[in-house]
């Protein structure tokens, strides 16, 4: 993937570096802490604060950041860019408004909207302030954890939360909620596993449409093998992986974003139809 001198998002703040512990402390069993380190998104900052005990110190945010050039936030800001671009197009073409989400870039812990988090949590989209956060030190656990290196596989990470923007525009999000008031189910047929694939697979549109963005006049280039990283992305963070990896053997009642194979399928959907009505991970799941 190239993308060096590309255009920034004007839509990225940065947070710094958050005060306090860590969030996650003693008292989680071993298998627990590593399943919400190592799962994408899905757990709600407020969730893992409750089970660690602790909060986020607030932290001075600097508005309409913009990094050096080469850097992971840097490449993060340009990500954020071509997504814009490509949603705001895609809502335009569908009589539709797209509202931008902000990016904020923090370090061990931040606050948010949705309660405070520490980089452990990983990257997550907060529907109550409408914003992406991400301590870029996530890429390299991508890297050297889960095995799946290269920039693609981070913007994919970045493409998958922008995904839950997009829920959250098309009022998914709130529909989501109200069924988990009524009483939800847990495992591979939660609305929790429906959400996160549906965000694959948008993470999957938004690649279609930046391979076809590919031009003198577009800095950022999808290369050969950068979407053989996004899948490999896909693939170390599916829950039965993690399960295995963290717990030893596969519980799917506790499924919470899918499985590696369904990950990967979702993606690859969105990506080869480039069709936002076709992502309806709802009804597919529930038959």
């Amino acid at each position: 993937m190239k993308w060096l001198g590309g255009r920034e998002s004007d839509n990225v703040e940065y947070s710094g570096r958050g005060g306090g512990g860590k969030l996650l402390g003693g008292g989680i069993g071993a298998g627990i802490i590593g399943l919400i380190i190592y799962l994408v998104t899905g757990y709600t900052p407020d969730q893992v604060n409750r089970m660690a005990g602790s909060s986020a110190n607030n932290a001075p945010i600097e508005t309409n950041k913009h990094f050096e050039s080469g850097s992971a936030g840097n490449f993060a800001s340009i990500v954020l860019a071509e997504t814009e671009v490509i949603w705001d197009s895609l809502f335009t073409a569908n009589g539709m408004t797209y509202t931008k989400p902000r990016l904020n870039i923090f370090e061990d812990e931040v606050n948010s909207a949705c309660g405070g988090a520490s980089a452990a949590v990983g990257p997550f989209y907060c529907p109550s302030d409408q914003k992406i956060y991400l301590d870029v030190s996530f890429f390299n656990e991508l890297k050297d954890r889960f095995g799946a290196p290269g920039d693609f596989a981070n913007a994919y990470v970045i493409a998958h939360e922008v995904g839950h923007h997009i829920q959250y525009l098309m009022g998914t999000t709130q529909k989501m909620s109200r069924l988990r008031g009524n009483g939800d189910r847990s495992g591979p047929h939660s609305t929790s596993v429906m959400l996160e694939l549906q965000a694959d697979f948008y993470a999957g549109v938004w690649a279609h449409y930046a391979e076809k963005m590919n031009s003198k006049d577009n800095p950022v280039v999808i290369e050969p093998g950068d979407i053989q990283a996004a899948l490999n992305a896909a693939n170390a963070v599916g829950d039965d992986r993690l399960q295995k990896q963290t717990q030893g053997r596969v519980v799917p009642d506790a499924f919470t974003h899918g499985t590696s194979k369904q990950r990967m399928y979702w993606f690859k959907k969105g990506y080869e139809t480039g069709d936002m009505s076709q992502g309806d991970t709802f009804r597919e799941l529930a038959n």
